[in-house]
């Protein structure tokens, strides 16, 4: 393939769909998926709104090719903006505008409770066919929550240790945080404390898949109700930055790992090759797949773009 397909070559969608792009760790390029994830859907001809909700640190607008927006999250959260739609900017890119996260309020990235809903309804109601959340990195309720709240989850992964074992940890931290949202669980809260609590691959530890099967042995009524909810959550995986065929097949070991310990199944929907455009377009402040139309990550984008359409 080699183009990114364009709006002749793909169906539009009437139905909004949300995707969350998340990971544990920080640097490991969820601004640089976004980013791209959002102006591949947007050359399909679909209505995208990208959201930086790196409410710490945000900087989608930069891998957008945009300078630090006037009007941001924290402008509507102080009030300064009423109407939230005027926070949407448009991109150099058609069918594709950012709502860019906060710039100046440290207490921003501790969003409440009350506002964090508030953003989440606001932005369900926004006129798009994709809405792309840009996620801050660590396991915060407020990174989880959104997380939770899409349609699609998709982590991000270097093939390092350290970025495998805190995507291990924010899958733990969504997984545990899905589960205790679950109404009428009130009985068994100890035993997914404990659960929780216990270290990952810990020999003598209980996992999460045995703590549901340990649930549905006390109380078959609840375990039957979280075995649904659970087989709902299956995330997408991302490997960034491959050199090689052995960094690919982490992104199978992971799928194997969770499906072992989490009794859950990831998706992994394709992986993006090193190429050294990367910076170099960040460094222009341009967009990667339009200023470097020629990378391999045109097609590595494409790929998996058209396969997180399709599931």
């Amino acid at each position: 393939m080699d183009k990114i397909r364009t709006e002749s070559d793909t169906p539009l969608h009437s139905l909004k769909k949300i995707w969350a792009i998340g990971g544990g760790k920080g640097g490991v390029g969820k601004s640089l998926v976004s980013a791209n994830v959002s102006i591949c859907l947007a050359l399909m001809g679909h209505k995208v709104v990208a959201v930086d909700l790196d409410l710490g640190g945000a900087n989608l607008h930069t891998c957008l090719g945009l300078p630090i927006p006037q009007m941001t999250l924290s402008d509507y959260i102080s009030k300064k903006v009423t109407n939230f739609e005027d926070l949407l900017v448009p991109t150099p890119i058609n069918n594709l505008k950012i709502i860019s996260g906060a710039q100046d309020e440290l207490g921003m990235a501790n969003l409440k409770h009350m506002h964090r809903n508030e953003i989440i309804r606001k932005l369900h109601e926004l006129d798009a066919d994709y809405i792309i959340f840009d996620l801050g990195a660590g396991t915060a309720f407020n990174t989880i929550d959104f997380f939770i709240t899409a349609d699609k989850g998709i982590l991000v992964v270097l093939p390092e240790p350290t970025s495998i074992e805190n995507t291990y940890r924010f899958i733990k931290s969504v997984f545990y945080r899905r589960l205790k949202m679950i109404d009428g669980i009130a009985e068994i809260e100890p035993l997914i404390n404990e659960s929780m609590n216990a270290k990952l691959a810990t020999a003598n530890q209980t996992s999460p898949s045995d703590l549901i099967k340990k649930i549905s042995d006390i109380n078959p009524e609840i375990g039957h109700r979280i075995k649904n909810e659970m087989a709902q959550f299956r995330p997408n995986l991302i490997i960034n930055q491959v050199r090689s065929q052995a960094d690919i097949d982490i992104g199978y070991s992971i799928q194997s790992i969770c499906r072992k310990y989490f009794g859950i199944e990831m998706a992994f929907p394709g992986y993006l090759d090193y190429d050294q455009s990367v910076w170099q377009s960040v460094r222009k402040r341009k967009p990667l797949l339009i200023e470097y139309p020629n990378s391999r990550l045109v097609n590595n984008f494409d790929r998996i773009v058209s396969r997180l359409i399709e599931s």
